[in-house]
């Protein structure tokens, strides 16, 4: 069975260029699942428990990372321009800018791009690994 095109059928140029842009700015929601929260607490040396209570705040039924009062994430180093917890990092930042929302059409992933200096640079990433990393973010 085909699959339906889409308009990035080409792949999309993108290289992060670690400006911390997506981790900082506007207030949002960083959203985290138990398993990630496991992860990232034993990435930190803390019990599920201790890291929920301090980087962790409920938002209805569902669970963000907390952000400093300038919007940003609770784990970005302003000074090193990096994320604390990089490899364990939630599938919210790791699928950046692969996100459903992004890649409704080419009008909204050129929008992106103005905010993002990561997008249509670099190498391309192919479709299979687009299609993948968009699955990824049911959110």
């Amino acid at each position: 069975m085909d699959e339906e095109k889409v308009w990035y059928e080409a792949g999309l140029a993108f290289e992060c260029q670690e400006c911390g842009c997506c981790c900082t700015g506007e207030p949002g929601y960083i959203w985290v699942s138990e398993e990630e929260i496991l992860h990232l607490a034993d990435r930190l040396g803390i019990d599920f428990e201790a890291f929920e209570n301090r980087f962790v705040k409920k938002v209805g039924r569902r669970k963000s990372l907390i952000e400093l009062p300038n919007g940003d994430c609770i784990f970005f180093d302003r000074f090193q321009r990096r994320c604390k917890v990089y490899e364990e990092r939630p599938i919210q930042c790791r699928t950046w800018p692969f996100w459903s929302s992004n890649l409704e059409n080419l009008e909204e992933w050129e929008k992106i791009s103005r905010s993002c200096k990561g997008c249509n640079r670099g190498a391309v990433v192919p479709l299979e690994e687009i299609q993948k990393r968009k699955g990824l973010r049911k959110m």
